[in-house]
């Protein structure tokens, strides 16, 4: 676990080799989201619900046994940005999934997949460097996720609204990842996941009550898929990207989950019935490592510290 305090950085820097193995580790992970959703039979409010809540179940009693001491003495600030990452995780889940009930699969995906555009952006606003390369790399990695997608953007009032809404989950989405590393700079991985993912199950319960949503009556085989879920993409990939956000960029990071559509992709044809490996995902995945390439090389000058590790 990540324990020391890093320098703050500054703009889009290199990640440590430790980082991209960490990354790498959580990219197979979350890969697994997608074709679990798409098996499950639990609505999807109530999918992101579980996830959240088991998560915090298992998070919350190791800081209390473990961390209590670091928990008391969070101070406003870092008690602030760890709710605002769990409102904006939320948030992403409540407009992101919502979204595929007004337009398709693949609208939605690749909308939501702007999340690096928005990092950068949020980047920039902050008054951090964000140079030509880095903007190039985006671009280039975004050209992989279209492909990929094969982006069929509707032109009516019904899927408009819902490709408006995938945007707006890939910047909450953004705003979650900056968040997140601002908190990461001072609190460990295991207290700032246990205060966000509880925060985001609270917000997430109160949408399902309003919503309607089930949130029990669900087979014996829904409910592994779902401790599956928690186990994987969200004990082990979501946390494992809040580890990195201590020494890497948010937009590193965000450009990054991009890997997670080829990812999805080729792990559902090998286990979901009825998927198959879309032709273009050698060449669409081949432009998401040139455009991560870009950005980390752009960045390739700048010293990045080495953190302890307990």
């Amino acid at each position: 676990m990540v324990t020391a305090v890093a320098p703050v950085q500054q703009g889009v820097s290199r990640p440590p080799t430790r980082d991209l193995g960490i990354i790498t580790v959580a990219l197979l992970a979350v890969s697994t989201s997608g074709p679990l959703i798409a098996a499950t039979a639990v609505p999807a409010l109530a999918i992101a619900f579980w996830r959240n809540v088991m998560a915090g179940a298992v998070l919350t009693p190791i800081v209390l046994l473990r961390r209590r001491q670091e928990l008391r003495s969070l101070d406003r600030r870092e008690r602030g940005l760890a709710l605002v990452a769990g409102l904006l995780l939320a948030l992403h889940f409540g407009t992101w999934i919502p979204a595929l009930s007004y337009t398709s699969v693949a609208s939605a995906t690749a909308l939501v997949a702007t999340q690096p555009v928005w990092s950068a952006l949020i980047s920039k606003l902050r008054g951090e460097a964000v140079s030509r390369q880095v903007w190039i790399g985006i671009v280039v990695a975004m050209a992989g996720a279209l492909l990929l997608t094969g982006a069929d953007l509707q032109v009516s009032g019904k899927a408009l609204f819902g490709d408006g809404l995938a945007i707006v989950g890939g910047m909450f989405a953004a705003g979650y990842m900056t968040a997140g590393s601002e908190v990461r700079r001072s609190v460990s991985t295991t207290t700032y996941t246990a205060l966000c993912y509880t925060t985001t199950a609270l917000l997430l319960l109160v949408a399902c009550l309003v919503g309607g949503q089930a949130l029990s009556g669900y087979d014996g085989r829904d409910w592994l898929k779902l401790v599956a879920l928690t186990a994987g993409a969200q004990l082990l990939g979501h946390s494992l990207f809040n580890v990195v956000l201590k020494t890497t960029s948010p937009t590193v990071v965000s450009l990054s989950i991009l890997f997670e559509i080829p990812g999805a992709a080729l792990i559902a044809a090998l286990f979901v019935k009825g998927q198959q490996v879309p032709l273009l995902a050698v060449p669409a995945a081949a432009l998401l490592v040139a455009g991560l390439g870009l950005v980390i090389r752009s960045s390739s000058r700048q010293a990045t510290p080495s953190v302890p590790v307990e």
